[in-house]
């Protein structure tokens, strides 16, 4: 009797993979597997691929301008950035949330101030005045040599908030009563 069962598990289990062989392919859409078939509904093609932060471009292949040439793609990060650096002067820092938040920018919303990290992914160590790769200038004007707002609130202290320099590449916290550059971003957070 229980050789018998063993013998009906076994059997069952083999028939499961041999069943779930024939549909698993079906169940998945992945479509044909043969290499010159289309891809299947789940596959990705290379431009669909989210860029991934240990990537490092130069500049001609890092940034793309976008939005009538009034943002930049970073396809490092997958932000899009205002393409001017200083749209309208020095801000407080919740002047510069405020501003991020109402701003229109090619035609698009959604501007926010970005990350302590997202701004400081912008930034050359190698290079100063401005911090940022060779080649920028193609891509982003009206930079300012200055310390640029982040929206990372300090956590030591809550009237503080993180700012990246441009001269350097330094990041800092500053007293949020402070009167910063605003570079508005676009994109994951």
């Amino acid at each position: 009797m229980r050789k018998q069962q063993k013998s009906l598990l076994v059997l069952g289990i083999i028939t499961a993979f041999v069943a779930a062989g024939f549909l698993l392919p079906e169940l998945i859409g992945a479509g044909e597997l043969e290499p010159s078939a289309p891809p299947g509904p789940t596959m990705k093609t290379l431009d669909e691929i989210p860029p991934t932060w240990s990537q490092t471009l130069p500049a001609s292949e890092r940034f793309v301008l976008v939005l009538n040439d009034e943002a930049v793609l970073d396809k490092e990060t997958g932000l899009t950035w205002a393409a001017n650096a200083n749209l309208d002067g020095t801000k407080t820092w919740q002047a510069a949330i405020n501003y991020c938040g109402n701003l229109s920018l090619g035609g698009r919303k959604g501007w926010r101030l970005p990350t302590r990290e997202e701004l400081a992914s912008l930034v050359d160590v190698s290079q100063t005045n401005p911090a940022l790769p060779i080649g920028y200038d193609s891509y982003f004007s009206n930079v300012q040599s200055g310390y640029y707002w982040s929206s990372t609130a300090y956590e030591a202290n809550s009237d503080y908030a993180g700012v990246v320099s441009m001269s350097n590449a330094d990041v800092y916290d500053h007293p949020k009563t402070s009167s910063r550059y605003v570079w508005p971003v676009r994109g994951a957070n």
